[in-house]
């Protein structure tokens, strides 16, 4: 493929903002890959692209959580070693059945999780994760990263989102730590992702290390800010996220129609 000037123009800008999206509430994926589509890319060298710089973006702000000690490491290392068995098992799955159905069930799920995040303004502003053990929070994320690393394999958007929104709802973390739980889990499934895409030649470097140059930019000072704000900056742009997760799975349907 032919890259011009045109290309990255469009894809670096969109790659920053998707970083530093994505370092404060996930979902940087939603607005990068339509990023990459625009920009001329096929879909597997967008999707190949995305993930060598988004892989690095991730990688430096979950570096900077955990220097803040905004992770819980062993909740979060048990979860992501699940994710990868439920991402394998999901890909495997979704090769003998369609995952269009889940278009409809999240087109009906995410505005009432939209709603209940909004009207329950406590959540995820204090960790009152301690009321739990340790042993019941890592059996309870290892099932979660199960299940949403399979859905992750088997249809993926949004799925550090949904992570976010288990460990502030299920296990009562803030979103600061719910944040970077779930950077350590996605940091894992993008390693695996962008090792695949590379062996197959689906990333173009000459594209792809700018990309991931401005995705490391983009997660610096989206991570910084959630440092210096916390809870009160992660709370809008998770409910912004979903809001943009339901407006694409809606247009999804429509367009299939």
């Amino acid at each position: 493929m032919e890259l011009t000037l045109y290309t990255y123009l469009i894809v670096l800008p969109i790659v920053f903002l998707a970083g530093a999206i994505d370092a404060i509430a996930g979902g940087g994926g939603l607005i990068s890959v339509p990023g990459y589509l625009a920009a001329g890319l096929p879909p597997h060298l967008a999707l190949g692209n995305n993930k060598f710089s988004s892989c690095f973006g991730t990688l430096f702000s979950t570096a900077r959580y955990f220097k803040h000690g905004m992770i819980d490491v062993k909740v979060a290392v048990f979860s992501a070693v699940f994710a990868l068995l439920g991402s394998f098992v999901g890909a495997k799955v979704v090769l003998m059945i369609k995952p269009d159905f889940l278009s409809y069930i999240l087109a009906i799920l995410l505005p009432v999780m939209t709603i209940f995040t909004l009207v329950n303004k406590n959540i995820g502003l204090v960790n009152s994760s301690h009321i739990y053990s340790n042993f019941k929070k890592i059996l309870l994320s290892s099932i979660a990263g199960l299940v949403i690393g399979f859905y992750d394999g088997f249809f993926g958007p949004g799925t550090g989102s949904f992570l976010i929104l288990f460990f502030t709802l299920v296990l009562h973390y803030d979103f600061v730590v719910a944040n970077g739980n779930t950077k350590v889990i996605n940091l894992a499934s993008n390693i695996a992702a962008m090792t695949t895409f590379l062996i197959n030649g689906k990333v173009i470097l000459l594209l792809g290390i700018p990309a991931a140059i401005a995705g490391i930019s983009g997660n610096m000072i989206g991570s910084k800010m959630v440092v210096k704000k916390g809870s009160k900056l992660i709370r809008p742009v998770f409910i912004l996220v979903f809001i943009i997760l339901f407006l694409k799975i809606l247009l999804d349907i429509l367009q299939k129609k």
